[in-house]
């Protein structure tokens, strides 16, 4: 049985583990992992589904804003800081 692992031998491990983390600890590892299986599978499922074209559809969100670099504002920047400096001149 698995590589020599007897039955005793894994009531043995599961006791230790249980000693270490506590079954509170251990229902909350679990429900976690069950939330991100099913998920998952719903992820998944979804990527599958067609629409009436025949064609996946992506989904697109827009929840974090995009890291942008706005040349204009630092060519402005430059600019006024230009003229500051011929200001205190």
């Amino acid at each position: 049985m698995l590589g020599g692992i007897s039955i005793w031998q894994l009531l043995i491990v599961l006791g230790i583990i249980i000693l270490i983390f506590g079954t509170k600890k251990l229902r909350n590892v679990g429900s976690d992992l069950g939330g991100a299986v099913k998920g998952f599978k719903q992820a998944v499922n979804e990527e599958g589904k067609e629409d009436k074209d025949g064609k996946t559809q992506a989904k697109v969100s827009h929840e974090e804003q995009p890291n942008t670099y706005d040349v204009r504002a630092e060519e402005k920047k430059a600019a006024d800081s230009v003229e500051e400096r011929e200001e205190r001149k």
